[in-house]
Parts: structure tokens; C-alpha cells; sequence
């Protein structure tokens, strides 16, 4: 095994969540989802209506995380579920639905303080749009996570205007450049998310995703296959011409995801690879069952077998004192 895999102090071959999770903490992590019911500017009117073509919430909320509960009840079930088999970790309070910063500043202050005056919740992560974000809202962020592990995690979906139209996100990529340049200036650690296989998007595009986002300065990054869920508008486009689609066998998709991390910047922390949707509503790809874990070790697999690495092919100076921001 060539020595630039041992470069985060662990065996695998890329810069993964856990440890990233375990150096920073010295302890086990696990996060709490959370509902707010703030909702989303592009649903309500305010940006657009309809949301994104592909989204449907109930394909990632688990059972406790209900915005009909308080915050502190909804932490208080999920440490009691996560709690059966680790008694003593703590927890992040995760604002995962919807958008999380889709507030006024002091209603959103009630809200993340809620959160981390329960005694075992030791930090905050914000799920949100870069388009819902201001200085206002960051600075007060930004005074939590002087006592607080916080991390603001946008949705980026893609690095591609035409996709980002084409799907309804309503904000552009030089949105999400400024934001998270601003986030991170203000020394908020800072997440992204990506979708892999939009619309129209070929192979050589998704790779330039990994080039663009690697110029960020991000803490970490999370990739998920692109699935088709019934009840979104991205069903019905799939049902009436499949042919828009590239969805990736899970060997294919595999393989790109390896691609993928040859060019990522080594030093941002991969999440996670792919998602998990219910199955009663999950219309498309279909894998077979394969769970999170079960691709997460063929990917790992792979990359031995192909001796590569995250960042293997990266050209950029990957030190964060030259990264932009």
C-alpha cells in the first residue's frame, strides 16, 4: 500500500467521516435528526413553488423527528433510540428537514440554543440553502461555535447552472461559492452535499464537480446517487422519459465514485457516498437491498484494487492557507 493512504493517520483510503469524527471529539458522535417545520423558500412562494424536482422529506426523516415535537422531545427519543446500544456517547443535534436557516435571526437562536442546552447534545449541524444565509445569521452562528462544535451544511446538488435550473433549485452555483467562502471566514465549519447522476449531467461533468468543489474550503463533503422517489415531480418526468436519466449500476456508480476521489481534494472529510430511501417509495435505481455499509466496502475494496487514493490526481496545492477564502 503506497504511504500517501496513511496521510489522516488511519488504513482506509480516503478521508472518512468516522475518524474525522473520533480525532475531533476522542469519543463516539452520533447525530440527532431534528424537524423544525421552518420549511423552504422554494416551496413556499418566496423563491419558487413546487421545490426541487427530486425532493420528498419522508425519504431521510426517522420516525422520532416530527416538527409536531419539541426539539428537546425529539433529541430526548432519538437519544433513546441511539442510547440501547451506546450508553455513553454524545450527540449532535442534526436540523436535517427542509431549511434550517429559513428564519428570522432571533427565532433561530431559540431554536439551536433549545438544542444545545440538553445535556448531552454537545454541538449543532444546520442543514440549509446558500441562498438563505446572511451576514446577520452567520455572525450569530458564528458566537455558537465559540462554545459550540457547528457546522452549516449547504446544498449544492451541482457545480452546473443548466442542472441547477433544470432541477428547480432556484439559486446558482456562485451562490454557493460565496456562501460557503463567507461561512468559512467567519470560522464556521462548513459542509456541502452533492447529488451524482442529475439530469443531463454526463460522467466527465460529475468529475468537474469534484474539481470545482475541491478549490472550497470545506470540512467535509457528502455524495449520494441520484434516486428517483415517488410523490416528486422527478417521477413523473422519469416516467415519461426514462431516457433523461443516467442511473448508474451500483459496479458503474462504484467506479465513478473511485474516479471521483482520485480528484478530490485529500483534505476535505467524505461523509457519506450514497442514501438510503424507503423502499415502498423508492422508484429507481434499485441495487438490490444493498445497504450504506455494504457499498461503502466495495468501495473500499476497489480502491485497493485499483491502488488509488482521495486526491491520487489532484493538481491543486491542497494547504488551507492557499485554499480560496
Amino acid at each position: 500500500m503506497n504511504n500517501q493512504t496513511y496521510i489522516w493517520g488511519h488504513n482506509r483510503r480516503y478521508n472518512d467521516y468516522t475518524n474525522y469524527i473520533k480525532k475531533h471529539f476522542n469519543q463516539r458522535v452520533q447525530k440527532i435528526s431534528i424537524n423544525t417545520g421552518l420549511g423552504c423558500p422554494n416551496r413556499d412562494g418566496t423563491i419558487t413553488y413546487g421545490g426541487c424536482t427530486y425532493c420528498n422529506n419522508q425519504a431521510f426523516n426517522p420516525a422520532y423527528s416530527s416538527a409536531a415535537k419539541t426539539i428537546t422531545q425529539q433529541l430526548n427519543e432519538g437519544i433513546d433510540f441511539f442510547a440501547k446500544k451506546y450508553k455513553t456517547q454524545k450527540y449532535l443535534a442534526y436540523f436535517q428537514s427542509y431549511t434550517n436557516t429559513y428564519a428570522d435571526v432571533e427565532t433561530l437562536k431559540k431554536l439551536y440554543i433549545e438544542a444545545l442546552s440538553h445535556p448531552k447534545v454537545i454541538g449543532l449541524v444546520i442543514a440549509t440553502r446558500p441562498d438563505t444565509v446572511d451576514d446577520e445569521k452567520l455572525g450569530m452562528i458564528a458566537e455558537l461555535s465559540e462554545k459550540f462544535y457547528i457546522m452549516i451544511e449547504y446544498g449544492v446538488e451541482s457545480t452546473n447552472n443548466n442542472t441547477l435550473k433544470l432541477i428547480n433549485r432556484g439559486h446558482d452555483y456562485e451562490t454557493s461559492v460565496n456562501t460557503i467562502i463567507k461561512t468559512h471566514n467567519k470560522g464556521i465549519n462548513v459542509g456541502a452535499h452533492l447529488i451524482i447522476g442529475l439530469p443531463d449531467e454526463d460522467e466527465e461533468q460529475i468529475l468537474q464537480h469534484a474539481c470545482k468543489l475541491s478549490q472550497l474550503p470545506l470540512t467535509t463533503l457528502k455524495l449520494h446517487q441520484l434516486q428517483i422517489i415517488e410523490g416528486t415531480k422527478m417521477a413523473l418526468q422519469y416516467k415519461k422519459e426514462p431516457s433523461l436519466f443516467n442511473l448508474f449500476t451500483i459496479d458503474n456508480y462504484i467506479n465513478l465514485i473511485i474516479d471521483f476521489l482520485e480528484i478530490l481534494n485529500p483534505d476535505i472529510v467524505v461523509e457519506r457516498f450514497t442514501s438510503e430511501s424507503p423502499v415502498n417509495i423508492l422508484i429507481a435505481p434499485q441495487w438490490g437491498g444493498l445497504k450504506n455499509f455494504e457499498i461503502v466496502d466495495k468501495i473500499d475494496k476497489k480502491l485497493i484494487e485499483r491502488n488509488t487514493w482521495q486526491g491520487r490526481l489532484t493538481r491543486f496545492i491542497h494547504t488551507k492557507a492557499k485554499r480560496i477564502g
